[in-house]
């Protein structure tokens, strides 16, 4: 009589079809021996140009300012922007132990590939097996000391990083990052449908360049036309953690490197919402 499948290939002489293996194997990556990391969250889109450096660096400093250490580990290989938020350049440094992220002004842990590029202009020009490797690095190699959270800035779409990061790192919750167009509809969809897949709960949506105000009469203008996210949000039962305006000032104190300095009490419920989460989870 053959042995039953204990699940465990690498005990295991025969080759096995993926139809014979019922449970998947969990591909979960430790981060680096001295890091030490209580929650990951995510920051996806669907598709590009929507914002989500922007999101992410705003609910970094947003959950510094609750007192929570916090670091974000750029995941947008090809496009990295955080850096240049944040005003930190220079060099990764290290000892025998391992490599430390940069730490910005306010105190909040940066890793980025444009830390290690001699000029920030400098383009990545690498397929996706490598972009997905550093990524790994990022995890396993640089020291994450003491970080309660530790925000992952991901590039846009469903391909080989946000796959590697989903089944290399043990990630808490997702936060989907949307825009006002009709479009979007489909293609929160795909990411949501990607992390159901991968057992990664989400966490809720924030949609940026939601409206504009008016400084001089107060009136409120859609100019990407009718938000549509309260309607994306009861179809798949999550709820609205915040909408990003479009201020001209937000723009400007990023370009400038200032956006610690940023007053804005947009995303204060979104990090309400993923503190009661995560301690809600952490007490299962």
């Amino acid at each position: 009589m053959a042995e039953q499948c204990n699940h465990d290939c690498s005990s295991c002489g025969t080759t096995c079809g993926s139809d014979t293996r019922k449970e998947p194997q969990d591909l979960h990556e430790k981060p680096h021996e001295l890091s030490d990391i209580r929650h990951v969250i995510a920051v996806v889109s669907g598709k590009g140009g929507v914002g989500k450096s922007l999101v992410t660096g705003l609910l970094a400093v947003a959950m510094s300012r609750k007192g929570q250490r916090t670091g974000i580990l750029d995941a947008d290989i090809t496009g990295p922007s955080i850096p240049k938020m944040f005003g930190v350049k220079g060099e990764v440094h290290g000892s025998e132990a391992g490599a430390y992220p940069v730490t910005t002004a306010g105190g909040i842990d940066v890793m980025s590939m444009n830390l290690l590029l001699e000029s920030e202009t400098d383009p990545v020009v690498w397929r996706g097996p490598i972009l997905s490797g550093v990524v790994k690095q990022f995890w396993q190699d640089i020291i994450w000391q003491d970080e309660d959270y530790l925000f992952i800035d991901m590039p846009p779409g469903t391909g080989d990083v946000p796959l590697t990061v989903f089944q290399s790192i043990q990630v808490d919750g997702i936060v989907v990052v949307t825009s006002p167009q009709e479009l979007v509809s489909m293609i929160v969809a795909k990411i949501v449908k990607m992390a159901e897949l991968m057992h990664v709960p989400v966490l809720g949506l924030v949609e940026n360049m939601s409206y504009f105000e008016c400084p001089d009469c107060g009136k409120r203008h859609e100019i990407f036309g009718h938000s549509h996210i309260q309607e994306i949000a009861d179809a798949y039962e999550l709820p609205v953690l915040g909408r990003i305006p479009m201020v001209p000032t937000l723009a400007s104190e990023c370009d400038a490197g200032q956006i610690e300095t940023v007053e804005g009490h947009w995303l204060d419920d979104a990090v309400a919402h993923i503190l009661q989460q995560t301690q809600k989870a952490e007490k299962k």
